[in-house]
């Protein structure tokens, strides 16, 4: 198969809406086909997981996958540790690396290839063109029947797109693309000569999809949800925040939260934070500083869950729903010079934040030891202070709230020894 970072670049918001929109229907199966073609169009699932907080955190994991690009490497990381996590045991391909490596693969390249063509259903749509244009993805060992369809010029009420809309199985990777004018299709790479083949609509008697397509892939994926699709998107100006406030404010209560304690236990969010630090610490110029904000102005450890809020929000003197919980280029920089020196910090009885220390920070705020609510007269604000021991270590966070924008932003944060 093709390489999925070359065939489907990088994600953007019509593809991530698309995505999400199945996250408000995660589907507890037994096999893969419980739930068949357009359904997954809004609904998500993982066959064989049947448990909520199970599929939930297959869903965060994912998510991250196609909001932030995470690699399949990541992804595997991910998925080990929510099956480690919720005990999840009998899953095809447990057992052996072999089998893992492919379980993974599958439930990457799937959803990440399914969301991309919905996506992308969705802008040949608002960009009304005259023709669409199959695509062969340039797999290294390509179907002879999807060769066959590259270069077809259609246009977009033709009821071959109904059945034959790609991908158009396990591992395809085939796309379309939209041409206002037959010249511009053969720019494209389109035949407006081409013609289909008289039988192109036959099926096969073993899946009961039509020849060349895999049972259960014969629908268009996102085609039954365009509208959807693209009001999402266009009500989202920023999709880099992972599970943003925006769209987890349409789900209820229940699922929002599976969600954002998934999304906390993710290793390569951990990753994220540590990576981000880092960038942080080498933008020493100017110019480095205001393009890293510019790229990354926040790095958000998810929502408050309705529990916390509820435990929160008598210290905090407001109703903390939907409040997100952000780490700040600012923050990050005064930690590290606050806290960063290690000589300084042994003097203190501590030990010195290094930048792999921010990817501590989601499992501190999900499941403190303690916690309490202080003044802050100097941010002119109450801060949220969170304690947490890990091995010999005790790790200290404050967070401020910033009411205006709905945020508790980390504002200091160090390591105690106690060893």
């Amino acid at each position: 198969m093709a390489d999925l970072s070359t065939t489907f670049r990088r994600p953007f918001r019509e593809q991530i809406a698309a995505f999400r929109l199945r996250l408000g229907d995660l589907v507890p199966t037994a096999r893969w086909d419980d739930i068949t073609r357009a359904q997954h169009d809004r609904a998500f699932m993982v066959a064989g997981a049947q448990k909520a907080d199970l599929l939930a955190d297959l869903a965060a994991a994912v998510d991250k996958a196609i909001s932030q690009g995470t690699s399949l490497e990541e992804f595997r990381r991910d998925f080990r540790a929510t099956v480690t996590r919720r005990g999840w045991h009998g899953w095809t391909g447990e057992g052996t690396k072999r089998g893992e490596a492919w379980r993974t693969r599958v439930i990457y390249r799937t959803n990440i290839a399914t969301s991309y063509a919905a996506g992308r259903m969705a802008q040949l749509i608002e960009g009304n063109f005259a023709f669409w244009v199959y695509r062969h993805g340039g797999s290294s060992e390509p179907r002879v029947i999807h060769l066959g369809w590259d270069g077809l010029v259609l246009p977009p009420d033709h009821p071959f797109w109904i059945t034959h809309g790609p991908p158009n199985g396990w591992g395809c990777s085939c796309y379309v693309v939209g041409a206002r004018t037959k010249a511009g299709a053969r720019r494209l790479g389109g035949d407006p000569d081409k013609r289909l083949p008289d039988d192109w609509q036959s099926r096969d008697p073993r899946t009961g999809a039509p020849k060349g397509i895999d049972k259960g892939w014969d629908y268009t994926p996102g085609a039954s949800a365009v509208d959807e699709i693209r009001t999402m998107a266009a009500k989202v100006v920023d999709w880099r925040y992972n599970l943003a406030v925006a769209y987890m404010t349409s789900l209820p209560d229940r699922t929002r939260d599976l969600l954002v304690e998934g999304y906390r236990g993710l290793p390569s969010l951990a990753d994220s934070l540590a990576r981000y630090a880092t960038r942080v610490s080498v933008a020493k110029t100017d110019a480095a500083r205001k393009a890293l904000l510019e790229r990354e102005p926040i790095q958000s450890l998810g929502l408050v869950t309705t529990k916390q809020a509820s435990v929160y929000q008598e210290g905090a003197g407001r109703d903390l729903d939907l409040y997100d919980i952000a780490v700040d280029a600012d923050a990050v920089r005064h930690v590290l010079a606050r806290h960063g020196n290690q000589e300084r910090e042994a003097a203190r009885g501590q030990i010195a934040v290094t930048t792999a220390d921010f990817g501590r920070l989601p499992e501190i705020f999900q499941n403190p030891d303690s916690f309490e609510w202080m003044e802050a007269r100097s941010v002119q604000s109450r801060v949220l202070r969170l304690t947490k021991e890990i091995g010999a270590r005790r790790y200290v966070a404050h967070f401020v709230l910033r009411p205006r924008r709905r945020r508790l932003v980390l504002l200091t944060y160090w390591v105690e020894n106690i060893g």
